[in-house]
C-alpha cells in the first residue's frame, strides 16, 4: 500500500483524513472508508483504463458510475462515483420546482454532512431509521476545469462574482464523490418482475414514494427530486419478491405487492441520491437556532482557549490571536478571531458565501448576510494593495503616502480600541481564497512589510496572488448582551443613513464624527480619514438610539482601512 502523509481536518461535523493522491490530487476519506483505504487508492479505481473499461453509468440526470474497484487483499470493492453538480442549473419537472424553486445542488461537503446526519438519526422518531449508502470518499482532481467543461451555469457564475467577488473562481474545481455501491434494485426495477399494468405500477411507485418521503419528513429531510428510482430494496428482499411472483397467478401478484409495502412499511429500503437533500423547515429552525445560540456563546467566550483539534493551529498576528485552518472546500485559509477552535466551522466560506445578501455601500464590496447557521454577518473584499484612488486623494490628502491597511493590520486595529475601550464592531475572521486574482497589485508595500509574517505552513499571511475578505459581526449590540436576548436586538445604521432617516441631523453626524476621532487622537491613534459611513450607530427595537455610559449616542468604528497608531510608524510602510 503506498505511503501517503495524511492528516485529520473537519468540514461541517463531519472528521475525514485527508491525502494527497498519487495523481497530485486530494482526497478526503470519511470513517467508512477507514477498512477500504487501500481499494481507494486512485490507481486502483480511477486508472483511466481501468475507469473506462469498468465503469457502468447509472440512470438519472447527472454523471453517476458503478465501478469496481482492482482487487486488493482478495477482494474488489463496488463504487458509486458522482460528479457534484453544486453551481449547475436543477432541472426540476414542474410539480417540485413550484415546491422548491429556490433549490440548488448541495456542496459535497454539505452533502456528505447531511447524510452523516441523516445516518445517525438522531432528529425525529428514534424507532424510525433512514438506511443510506455509505458515503466513503470526496476525490478532488488536480485539475480546474474551463467554465465549458464544468457544465455550470454562466449566468449562475455571474451571479456569484457579482455577490463575492474573488472567490468565483473556486467553483472551477471538480468534485467526484464515492459511496459504497448498496446490493438490491430501485423500485421501477422491483416492478419489472411484477405483472402489472402500466398505470397500476404507476399508481404503487408514486404511493411508495409518499410512504418514504412521510419517513424522511419524520427524521426531518426532504428531497426536492424525489424518485422511485431512489429507493432500494436489497438484494435478498428483493429475491423474494422475485420468487413470490414465479406463480404466475392474479394471487401470487397481490402477494408481491403486499410484500413490497410490508418491506417498506418497516423501514426496510434505503435511500440514495443526495445532491438535493434538505432538512424540512422544522429541523432547519431547530438546527439554526441551537447553532446560533452556542454560537453566541462560542463569541462571548472566544478569548477562552479550547481543545484545539490537530488540524486547526492557534496563531498570533500583530497581538490578535486566531484559530487557522484550510477551508478545504475552496483550497483557501481561514483565520478565526479568538482561542475557541468550536468558532471554526462558522466562517468556513459553504457557510455564507452563497447565502443571499445585501450590500451596504456604493462604493466598496460590502455585504450583509445571514449564513446557513443563521448568524448576521458583514463580509468585506479588503483593498489591500490597491493604490487609494484620486477622489480619495482629494477629498483626504496623504491617503496615497499610508495606503490601505491589510486585513490583518485592520483586525489588529480593532482589537486594540476595543481594549482602550472605544467601540469597534467585532472583527471575525479573515478569509483567503483558494482562487488567484485576476487583477494586478498595483501598491506592493504591504505584501513586503508582510513578507515575514508567516502561517503555520511558512508562507507569507498576506500573499499578492490572492484576494483577501474579512467578516465581522453586524452589529446588533455587545456580545455578552446579546447572548442573553430572546426579543429584539439592536439594529446598526451608518450616520449617513441615520441623516437620511431622520434620526439624528447633519450637525450631529458632524459633531459624533469629530468626537469619534477625538477619542482615537487622544488614545494615540489617527482616525482623520474616518467618514460618516464608517460609523455606526446602534437602534433599539423601540427605534430608540441606543446611548453609551454617558448617556451620549453609542458610536462604533466599522471601517479600519485608514487608521493608524500616531507612536510608531504604520505597518506596512
Amino acid at each position: 500500500m503506498t505511503v501517503h502523509k495524511t492528516t485529520l481536518v473537519n468540514v461541517l461535523g463531519v472528521v475525514y483524513v485527508h491525502r494527497k493522491t498519487s495523481d497530485g490530487g486530494d482526497i478526503y476519506l470519511t470513517r467508512h472508508a477507514e477498512q477500504f483505504q487501500e481499494h481507494l487508492e486512485i490507481e486502483n479505481w480511477y486508472e483511466k483504463k481501468w475507469f473506462n473499461t469498468h465503469k457502468l453509468r447509472l440512470k438519472g440526470t447527472g454523471s453517476v458510475f458503478r465501478v469496481s474497484t482492482k482487487a486488493t487483499g482478495g477482494r474488489s470493492l463496488d463504487l458509486v462515483v458522482k460528479n457534484c453538480r453544486v453551481g449547475e442549473d436543477v432541472p426540476l419537472d414542474t410539480h417540485t420546482l413550484q415546491e422548491f424553486c429556490d433549490a440548488e445542488f448541495n456542496s459535497p461537503w454539505e452533502e456528505f454532512s447531511l447524510v452523516t446526519e441523516m445516518e445517525e438519526g438522531s432528529y425525529g422518531p428514534k424507532d424510525l431509521k433512514i438506511r443510506t449508502q455509505h458515503p466513503l470518499a470526496i476525490y478532488v482532481p488536480p485539475e480546474r476545469m474551463q467554465v465549458w467543461q464544468s457544465g455550470r451555469s454562466r449566468a449562475k457564475i455571474n451571479r456569484i462574482r457579482a455577490k463575492h467577488p474573488g472567490i468565483d473562481l473556486d467553483i472551477l474545481k471538480q468534485y467526484k464523490l464515492i459511496y459504497q455501491w448498496i446490493e438490491g434494485h430501485n423500485l421501477p426495477e422491483v416492478f419489472e418482475h411484477i405483472s402489472v399494468e402500466r398505470d397500476e405500477r404507476l399508481h404503487h411507485l408514486e404511493r411508495l414514494d409518499r410512504v418514504v418521503m412521510a419517513d424522511l419528513s419524520k427524521k426531518g429531510y426532504l428531497v426536492a427530486d424525489t424518485k422511485p428510482e431512489h429507493i432500494i430494496i436489497g438484494e435478498h428482499d428483493a429475491k423474494r419478491i422475485n420468487d413470490l411472483g414465479r406463480a404466475r397467478s392474479a394471487d401470487a401478484v397481490k402477494d408481491q405487492i403486499y410484500f413490497l409495502y410490508h418491506l417498506v412499511n418497516m423501514g426496510r429500503y434505503s435511500v440514495v441520491d443526495y445532491e438535493l437533500l434538505l432538512r424540512t423547515p422544522e429541523h432547519e429552525g431547530q438546527v439554526k437556532d441551537s447553532k446560533r445560540h452556542s454560537y453566541l456563546d462560542f463569541q462571548r467566550d472566544r478569548f477562552t482557549p479550547t481543545p484545539l483539534p490537530d488540524y486547526l493551529v492557534n496563531m498570533e498576528i500583530f497581538g490578535v490571536p486566531y484559530i487557522y485552518g484550510h477551508a478545504e472546500s475552496t483550497g483557501g485559509r481561514l483565520w478565526v478571531v479568538g482561542n475557541n477552535a468550536r468558532l471554526y466551522d462558522y466562517f468556513l466560506p459553504e457557510r455564507w458565501r452563497k447565502t443571499p445578501s445585501i450590500r451596504l455601500s456604493d462604493t466598496k464590496e460590502v455585504f450583509y448576510t445571514v449564513t446557513k447557521d443563521n448568524i448576521h454577518l458583514v463580509w468585506e473584499t479588503s483593498r489591500v494593495g490597491e493604490m487609494p484612488d484620486d477622489d480619495e486623494e482629494q477629498l483626504f490628502p496623504g491617503v496615497r503616502q499610508r495606503g490601505i491597511n491589510s486585513p490583518f493590520e485592520e483586525f489588529a486595529l480593532a482589537h486594540a480600541l476595543t481594549q482602550l475601550g472605544i467601540p469597534c464592531a467585532y472583527v471575525r475572521a479573515i478569509y483567503m481564497t483558494g482562487s488567484t486574482k485576476i487583477e494586478k497589485s498595483s501598491d506592493r508595500r504591504k505584501y513586503a512589510s508582510h513578507q515575514d509574517v508567516l502561517d503555520p505552513e511558512g508562507n507569507p499571511v498576506l500573499r499578492e496572488e490572492h484576494n483577501y475578505i474579512t467578516i465581522r459581526g453586524y452589529y446588533n449590540g455587545p456580545d455578552h448582551w446579546v447572548a442573553r436576548q430572546t426579543g429584539q436586538l439592536h439594529v446598526p445604521v451608518d450616520l449617513v443613513k441615520a441623516v437620511d432617516k431622520g434620526l439624528i441631523s447633519e450637525s450631529a453626524s458632524r459633531d459624533l464624527l469629530k468626537t469619534v476621532k477625538q477619542h482615537l487622537r487622544g488614545a494615540g491613534y489617527d482616525g482623520s480619514l474616518l467618514k460618516p459611513d464608517d460609523l455606526l450607530l446602534s437602534v433599539s427595537g423601540s427605534g430608540e438610539i441606543v446611548m453609551d455610559a454617558q448617556g451620549k449616542p453609542l458610536v462604533v468604528i466599522c471601517n479600519f482601512e485608514h487608521l493608524w497608531k500616531l507612536s510608531s510608524t504604520p505597518v506596512g510602510l
